[in-house]
């Protein structure tokens, strides 16, 4: 049983996959634990596992988190829980299809947990954090949000925002005590493949990490106080020249002269 106290950590999607081994991982180094997502027999388990494993405390809060009554049930725990150190935003679905084979409305409840969600919760969490003076976000976003062309556009759209989101929020919360830190997983072995319709097993194995390996790298990018993680890129130059390119255009984005390509010839 480990006697660090690092506060509570709320993981949303925590009764499988990456989710439940975030709370494994974290009740290791010392977090007492929240698990939300909508299967209550799945988090029990996994709450009796990690209470036995690690010691800590460990409450079930079953939510859909696309039903916004318990959407609000859980804003509401981060706004009166002070004990809540950190927020994992991990829930969320995907789909490979492309826009002429997808159901709008399926669309749209994507974009109802990736994005409504995920900025709710964030909106809850984040003024106590700051109010503390201490409290940190993980955003589980995904490789596709710099790669929208690789999978279904709503679903790179949604973790486009989650990057954006969390980049706009490392900015605004600088020196306030709060962290924010985007995680921007590959293919990863975990049951998102098959409940948007492509099996894991279906992909090239070369391009499959393990969810355990993901998670640990992920952490220690968190304990390294990296802002982006990418567990996946092996050559971060590569990173560093994206943003590098990003930052360099920002201060030419906007002008009061049209830029000399759209003038019309003389």
């Amino acid at each position: 049983m480990t006697q660090t106290n690092l506060g509570t950590a709320l993981i949303t999607g925590a009764s499988s996959g990456i989710g439940a081994l975030y709370a494994d991982r974290l009740a290791r180094l010392g977090y007492d634990l929240i698990l939300v997502a909508r299967n209550r027999e799945r988090l029990n388990l996994l709450a009796e596992e990690i209470t036995s494993r690690h010691g800590r405390a460990v409450e079930v809060f079953p939510a859909d988190l696309n039903d916004p009554v318990a959407l609000r049930s859980v804003e509401n725990k981060l706004k009166q829980d002070a004990s809540i150190t950190l927020l994992v935003n991990n829930a969320g679905i995907g789909t490979h299809t492309p826009l002429l084979e997808s159901d709008v409305d399926q669309m749209v409840r994507m974009i109802e947990l990736n994005v409504t969600a995920l900025t709710r919760l964030s909106y809850a969490a984040v003024p106590g954090f700051v109010a503390r003076g201490r409290g940190a976000l993980i955003n589980i976003a995904s490789a596709v949000a710099v790669s929208p062309e690789t999978l279904n556009g709503v679903y790179g759209g949604s973790k486009a925002f989650a990057l954006a989101f969390s980049q706009s929020l490392q900015h605004e919360l600088a020196g306030k005590g709060v962290r924010v830190q985007a995680v921007l997983p590959g293919a990863t072995a975990t049951e998102f493949w098959a409940r948007g319709g492509l099996p894991v097993e279906h992909l090239p194995a070369q391009i499959v990490m393990r969810a355990e390996d993901l998670v640990d790298a992920a952490l220690l990018g968190f304990e390294r106080g990296e802002s982006v993680t990418l567990p996946s890129l092996h050559d971060v130059a590569l990173w560093d020249a994206y943003e590098g390119a990003r930052k360099a255009m920002a201060p030419h984005l906007s002008s009061n002269e049209v830029a000399s390509r759209y003038q019309p010839l003389r």
